[in-house]
């Protein structure tokens, strides 16, 4: 059970409802001022142009790849696509596991390994968190899809 796989997600870049919302509505409001201004050609063009741009990368960014979470046997690694840097939480090291809100926040942003006041965050998408508390103190907030499925995958590699 030390190396089998318990639990795999994946968290995408443009998925996040509240920045998905923010920019299709930009898009939206270009193509509103595209249509209401017909008779200035060249300023309509920039308006067309300027929410197509904003529609297309939006669609590209649902398919980037934020982050992904594996929690094995012994282990809970998130591997980034941006940075090369893999974390690792031990196991055995934690103490406490819990799903609770992320943020109280109507729109946040995509974070990994982001270290702030004794809490680190890992965050793409979603409205609850797996709240991880370690025997050092710290504090790992995973924003997940799916965190009842991820506690109690940790739980199980816990043995608990």
């Amino acid at each position: 059970m030390m190396n089998k796989t318990l639990y795999i997600e994946n968290q995408y870049l443009g998925r996040d409802r509240g920045w998905l919302s923010v920019r299709l509505l930009l898009a939206l409001f270009c193509f509103v001022a595209y249509y209401l201004n017909i008779e200035h050609e060249r300023n309509n063009r920039l308006f067309l142009v300027a929410g197509s741009a904003i529609v297309l990368i939006s669609i590209v960014m649902m398919y980037v790849l934020h982050y992904r979470i594996i929690v094995t046997g012994s282990s809970i690694q998130l591997s980034g696509l941006w940075t090369a840097r893999l974390v690792k939480i031990d196991i055995n090291s934690i103490v406490e596991v819990e799903s609770k809100p992320y943020s109280t926040f109507l729109v946040n942003n995509p974070v990994y390994n982001l270290h702030q006041k004794g809490k680190i965050r890992f965050y793409a998408g979603g409205k609850k968190a797996a709240w991880i508390t370690d025997r050092d103190g710290l504090v790992y907030i995973i924003g997940s899809q799916h965190p009842n499925e991820l506690v109690s995958a940790i739980q199980k590699a816990r043995g608990k």
